[in-house]
């Protein structure tokens, strides 16, 4: 929270370039009608501090970021013991002992940054958006979870979260939020996941035109390609994932569970060297995607999947369109025939498919914004009853209570 008295001045520092930066576009898919801060003042905030009071308080608001916010060392370091977990090779990531989780891994010493291990909790109805490139924000991530609902994220850039070290930091955490549209999103340098969401349910989610860039000097996988990228597991989530750019990954890219729906649609893979879907108890569409240069396009799978290779009129009674074919240049099988799946989707806010994702990877990411296609009207149809979820099954070795336990 911050005093009237502050914003007031707050307000009276902005430019006019400021005052006139508004969300570009409408959220596609299940996020269609959020409006973030649009009812609220704009404010651009300077320091650390001031971005954060404006990103937890109450009101409504739209928060403009035209520069880098460098979180890293305002909370200190801490060296203690961890782990390695893939041994102590150049390029392979140690672990911070989260929760007993080294178990009976090497010990290693680990020192890092305790600002990226903690996130901002975002409050609800806020538009943070980026100038250009500039809206950076260094060594800490970002939370919506306990109702937290309405916001867009938009043309931003979030880094350097101890990248490190498994539980050094996730960028983006949803658990129980609504109306939550990420769009020109880039996320890199993560010690865990890019976008993690918890137990709770996640619906109308939208993540849009992002880039999740896995290139690192640490990983799971030892080969410089980030192992833990997206991972879904809120019971009954409902995510809208279009128009991304995944490179440089080894894995989780993404995981889905917990009886979600996941409609991915126009996305692009690219230089993964282990596996790219990871499913368990989902409900996945996938559709218009490139896969270049993805050894597993799915791996470990037993999720329900659909994944068109060629122009398929099967959607038509749930989209009201055909589905769009889905292309593999190097990379290995993709196997998705669960027609099953889209009466799952049958009724709700869908994302329109372009015939093909090759304009992705120049579209995709920060500064982009007038390259991508945001603000293409999307197809409603009336809401139809779905299938009623069975109980959550935990992840091994998860516990409930604890998001961090993945």
């Amino acid at each position: 929270m911050y005093t009237s008295v502050a914003l007031t001045l707050a307000l009276a520092a902005i430019t006019p370039a400021v005052l006139a930066q508004t969300v570009s576009g409408e959220a596609p898919g299940f996020a269609a009608g959020t409006t973030g801060g649009a009812a609220g003042e704009t404010v651009t905030p300077t320091t650390t501090d001031e971005l954060v009071s404006y990103l937890e308080s109450e009101d409504a608001l739209t928060i403009v970021l035209n520069q880098e916010f460098d979180f890293t060392g305002t909370e200190g370091t801490t060296t203690e013991t961890g782990c390695a977990p893939w041994g102590t090779a150049a390029g392979c990531q140690l672990a911070i002992n989260a929760n007993d989780w080294c178990g009976d891994n090497p010990a290693a010493e680990v020192t890092y940054d305790v600002a990226g291990t903690t996130a901002i909790n975002v409050g609800s109805d806020k538009s943070i958006i980026g100038v250009g490139d500039a809206g950076v924000i260094k060594g800490k991530g970002l939370r919506f979870v306990n109702s937290v609902s309405n916001v867009i994220i938009q043309n931003i850039h979030i880094t350097d979260l101890n990248p490190e070290y498994v539980w050094g930091g996730d960028a983006i955490t949803l658990d129980g939020s609504s109306n939550i549209w990420i769009d020109h999103v880039k996320i890199s340098l993560i010690g865990r996941q890019f976008i993690v969401s918890g137990y709770e349910t996640n619906t109308a989610i939208s993540i849009t035109n992002s880039e999740f860039d896995g290139q690192t000097s640490w990983s799971a996988s030892c080969d410089g390609n980030h192992y833990w990228g997206l991972f879904f597991i809120g019971e009954g989530d409902q995510i809208t994932f279009k128009g991304n750019y995944i490179h440089h990954t080894s894995g989780r890219s993404p995981k889905v569970g917990g009886n979600a729906l996941f409609h991915a649609v126009n996305n692009y893979w690219a230089d993964n060297s282990g596996h790219a879907f990871e499913g368990e108890e989902a409900y996945i569409l996938l559709e218009g995607s490139t896969f270049d240069n993805v050894t597993n396009p799915a791996q470990d799978f037993a999720a329900s999947l659909y994944a068109p290779s060629s122009s398929d009129s099967a959607c038509t009674d749930a989209l009201g369109r055909a589905c769009a074919a889905n292309v593999l240049t190097d990379s290995g099988t993709l196997e998705g025939t669960d027609s099953s799946v889209l009466s799952q989707f049958s009724g709700l806010t869908i994302a329109d498919a372009d015939a093909d994702a090759s304009a992705v990877p120049g579209s995709a990411g920060v500064g982009k914004l007038s390259s991508s296609s945001s603000s293409k009207k999307e197809k409603t149809r009336k809401r139809s009853a779905r299938k009623v979820h069975q109980p959550r099954r935990l992840w091994a070795g998860a516990e409930e209570e604890d998001v961090v336990a993945f």
